[in-house]
């Protein structure tokens, strides 16, 4: 075990990395722990399952047994790690057990953020976290009409289109003013907005949920800061994530939004990486999978004796709402620009741009994602 990588999380970060460096070394000892059933799936499939006619079962690539034979390593499933000695290079388990271990890859997610809401249904609120949050999600939702959907970002316009699309009454809350304020100019967040409404989802903005009450017939009552009332049959909270620092700050290791690692994805403990949504490079934390699959190659080359820094190009979004076909890259705005916004036939191109014109980001909505691979090759890099 003392030459050996251990991998804390079995997610797409924790696989992508496993992967990686399994390609690169046929017989390095890798051990993968995790919290949960250690299965192999694709998380981003979670938001829009229903229209692509997957059940949990199916989402799921493969088990730890048949995941652990095909990267040649060992899973250990339902497997917490309770302490990070750094300075014996060993991890504490929940039941007392230590592990020795060469390098450390922490690959621990994030968690849901939770809205502090009063009223008796709030334990009864949902969240979609993981393929076993989903299974959850899947039974509740049986035989139910009404979704109630608190969040109007990514994840919950995602949920919420394929919810509709499905014969479901969706009703978002968000204190913004628009959908996916946080990605759209409010051009494109209004006609994210438009396009969403006509396919059925009902939006509440500018205002948030006060209280969750389940009334006698088993139902759930949301007051408003507005005063307004919305019953559901189900209540899902999609309001963003918060990388999981806490193991890694417990160790001493140096913790800001996420885990903060350099450019070789190395905190500054020696031996110990991180990546995925739980890491922070250079003041960002990226929670989508293209700087996922870039972090684990680097990662992959670093720990088999190549160190290697990571680089990020432009690395556009894809929103997965049909109904309003929409690209997103993101622009960094600690950079000084402007959105410029041009209505085009049936769809919205919006540019951010310096004051030279350079393209730093934009937002393509409708007929204007065409023009996806031609803004990008445009684009500056993320991470030189």
């Amino acid at each position: 075990m003392e030459n050996s990588v251990i991998i804390v999380g079995s997610g797409l970060a924790g696989y992508a990395a496993a992967r990686e460096i399994r390609k690169l070394n046929t017989a390095l000892p890798i051990v993968m722990l995790s919290a949960d059933h250690g299965g192999f799936y694709s998380k981003p499939m979670l938001s829009n399952a229903l229209s692509s006619g997957k059940d949990p079962e199916s989402i799921l690539n493969g088990d730890a047994v048949k995941m652990g034979s095909q990267l040649k390593m060992s899973i250990r499933p339902f497997c917490r790690v309770t302490l990070i000695d750094q300075e014996r290079h060993e991890l504490t388990l929940t039941d007392g057990e230590r592990l020795v271990y060469g390098q450390l890859v922490l690959a621990l997610g994030a968690d849901q953020v939770r809205l502090p809401l009063s009223g008796n249904g709030i334990a009864e609120i949902l969240t979609v976290n993981d393929l076993d949050d989903y299974k959850k999600f899947r039974d509740v939702l049986t035989g139910r009409t009404r979704v109630c959907i608190i969040g109007a970002g990514l994840i919950g316009c995602e949920f919420a289109n394929d919810l509709v699309t499905n014969g479901y009454r969706v009703d978002v809350i968000d204190m913004s003013a628009q959908p996916l304020g946080r990605l759209l100019p409010r051009v494109g967040g209004a006609f994210m907005q438009k396009r969403l409404e006509a396919a059925g989802v009902f939006f509440h903005l500018n205002t948030t949920a006060r209280s969750v009450d389940q009334t006698q017939q088993g139902r759930f009552r949301l007051t408003l800061d507005n005063g307004e009332l919305i019953e559901s049959d189900i209540v899902l909270s999609a309001v963003g994530l918060k990388p999981r620092t806490q193991l890694a700050a417990a160790a001493g290791i140096q913790v800001n939004r996420g885990i903060v690692v350099n450019r070789l994805l190395r905190t500054h403990r020696a031996d110990i990486y991180a990546l995925g949504d739980c890491a922070e490079i250079e003041g960002k934390v990226l929670p989508f999978v293209m700087p996922i699959t870039h972090a684990a190659r680097a990662l992959a080359a670093t720990v088999t004796g190549n160190p290697t820094q990571i680089h990020y190009p432009a690395m556009p979004v894809i929103v997965k709402t049909p109904s309003c076909p929409t690209v997103v890259s993101p622009p960094d705005f600690s950079v000084k620009g402007e959105w410029n916004v041009e209505t085009v036939e049936d769809g919205v191109k919006a540019l951010y741009q310096d004051d030279a014109g350079n393209i730093l980001g934009y937002a393509l909505l409708g007929t204007a994602i065409k023009e996806k691979n031609n803004l990008t090759a445009q684009l500056p890099v993320v991470l030189k």
